[in-house]
């Protein structure tokens, strides 16, 4: 699908680990290296003053600018259309940020509510679950063959929760179903293998009816949530690529695996995805979002709410609209088996594919594609 590009306002890129960044602006906001100048704000906020006005990028707690230490380097501005400078930041040593995503915060003897991402419907009835277990990862049923010196023990058989059980998968949870479900899910079977799983009130896909009374529910399609909660709405864009982005995250850091193969339930490969960094911290601010203003008067203002967040930095591949340099990049991926496979609805792979191309669409022209990948940055969350 088509995106378009936005144009290049300023750009910055910071990298924890490194305690270093990457500042890009547009030369339709500034002419020349003398008209950018960058200091500190109040609140650990970055001031980025040009002839268009001054911008305050609020920064993550324990991050800060180094004062002074804002260089101009030319190296890779394409056409002149780019001015690209290098500084440096300092970083405190904090805790853990946050739970890392819904699965890794899911415990027994507590209770949770099920809820449509879309709607907000209640789904389930409220569940105190007695087990919440992981299930072997995506492919292990491919290599079985590894761990028995016998036949098969698994074989036409399906690994499914009890009545009181929650068993976690890579992108989905097992659940026993329950009388409510009558009411608050729909049920079809476009074909003999699969029997799809709906929002009785907006129509969403959340899953599918692996057995008469065992749903699997996807991550990006329920929010779960302590039984106190009320299931309140977010948008759906920002809820699909924090999801995607802290189960990501998890899988990397549990398997040692940095490549994921995004497919549909039937094997059908869609998105290749390369994970390169979890440490950066991001904002992109469009040319049209800074109003025209000039050195002689009072500098223009963004909105307060502009800050830099936490994302993960990705590089992608589109399996339908690959290149012939990126076909032979998807074909080696297939032969050798790279990327660990993580499955979601046809309709899912889809809205993240939008997802990163109006990502994409929004960095700099020389930080939009790596060798015949696309670059994409995914949101962590708070």
């Amino acid at each position: 699908m088509s995106v378009k590009t936005h144009g290049l306002g300023v750009f910055l890129e910071l990298r924890k680990r490194l305690q270093s960044g990457l500042l890009v602006v547009g030369t339709n906001v500034a002419g020349g290296p003398a008209d950018v100048a960058v200091s500190v704000g109040g609140d650990s906020s970055l001031l980025v003053r040009t002839p268009r006005g001054e911008l305050s990028l609020a920064l993550p707690a324990g991050v800060a600018f180094e004062t002074g230490s804002c260089i101009h380097t030319p190296v890779g501005e394409p056409s002149g259309e780019e001015l690209h400078f290098r500084l440096r930041i300092t970083t405190e040593r904090s805790k853990q940020e946050g739970p890392a995503s819904m699965m890794e915060t899911l415990k027994a003897k507590e209770t949770y509510s099920f809820h449509c991402q879309g709607c907000t419907t209640r789904l389930l009835e409220d569940r105190v679950f007695s087990r919440v277990l992981p299930l072997p990862n995506g492919n292990w049923n491919a290599i079985v063959d590894d761990w028995c010196c016998h036949p098969d023990p698994f074989a036409n058989k399906k690994l499914l929760p009890r009545a009181e059980d929650c068993l976690l998968g890579d992108t989905f949870v097992l659940v026993a179903r329950d009388a409510g479900c009558d009411h608050t899910l729909t049920q079809e079977k476009p074909c003999h293998r699969l029997a799809l799983v709906s929002c009785a009130s907006c129509s969403s896909v959340l899953g599918e009816a692996v057995a008469p009374g065992t749903l699997k529910l996807y991550i990006t399609q329920v929010v779960v949530q302590p039984a106190v909660g009320d299931g309140r709405n977010s948008v759906r864009s920002s809820f699909l690529e924090k999801t995607v982005a802290a189960r990501l995250l998890d899988l990397s850091s549990s398997l040692s695996s940095f490549h994921f193969s995004l497919q549909t339930p039937d094997g059908k490969v869609v998105l290749l995805l390369w994970l390169l960094n979890a440490d950066s911290i991001i904002a992109s601010v469009p040319e049209t979002c800074i109003r025209e203003g000039g050195s002689s008067g009072p500098p223009a203002s963004l909105s307060p709410s502009l800050r830099a967040a936490r994302a993960l930095k990705l590089l992608y591949i589109s399996c339908s609209s690959a290149s012939t340099q990126q076909r032979e990049i998807v074909t080696s991926w297939e032969v050798n088996s790279i990327g660990h496979p993580m499955v979601l609805p046809l309709q899912v792979c889809e809205e993240l594919l939008q997802v990163m191309d109006e990502s994409n669409s929004t960095l700099p022209a020389s930080m939009r594609c790596m060798r015949s990948y696309e670059v994409r940055r995914l949101q962590k969350p708070p």
